[in-house]
């Protein structure tokens, strides 16, 4: 849990540093990957009894809200005329 919740901000970084938003989107895909891949781990907890009701019901929904602001700045990606620094 704690590599896959640590690639969803080390890719937001990674992508956001080339400075061009075709990259930046790219990585904001993987970042979204890990947002997935963080609530199939708290699945897996949960089965396992590691995690509480309450623990899994909580960080499930930061994972769907997670998703959900990296699909917004994607998507605002894709409609934005502004391509990034590095093509002005």
């Amino acid at each position: 849990m704690e590599t896959s919740s640590s690639s969803i901000m080390d890719n937001i970084a990674e992508g956001f540093e080339p400075d061009g938003n075709r990259e930046f989107h790219n990585f904001l895909s993987f970042s979204k990957g890990s947002s997935s891949e963080l609530k199939s781990h708290t699945y897996r907890s949960f089965d396992k009894l590691l995690i509480s009701t309450e623990q899994f019901e909580t960080l499930g929904e930061m994972c769907e809200i997670e998703k959900n602001k990296i699909g917004s700045l994607m998507n605002y990606l894709r409609k934005s005329d502004c391509k990034g620094i590095k093509f002005k």
